[in-house]
């Protein structure tokens, strides 16, 4: 179950990331933008987390 927990959240984070990026950049605001990478780098370490979770059966 934890698997798709962190899977889910670590998609929300990478999404939301996104979203930070794309209106940094319309706002021409680096700071925003870094922000972004940061969250979406989180997202991606959540849902590698998930998977790491999932072949291992969750004993994490």
């Amino acid at each position: 179950m934890g698997e798709l927990i962190d899977k889910a959240k670590g998609l929300a984070n990478e999404a939301a990331g996104n979203v930070k990026q794309a209106v940094g950049n319309a706002r021409n605001d680096p700071a925003q933008v870094a922000e972004g990478r940061a969250q979406e780098r989180k997202g991606e370490a959540q849902n590698l987390k998930g998977s790491v979770k999932g072949a291992l059966g969750d004993k994490v």
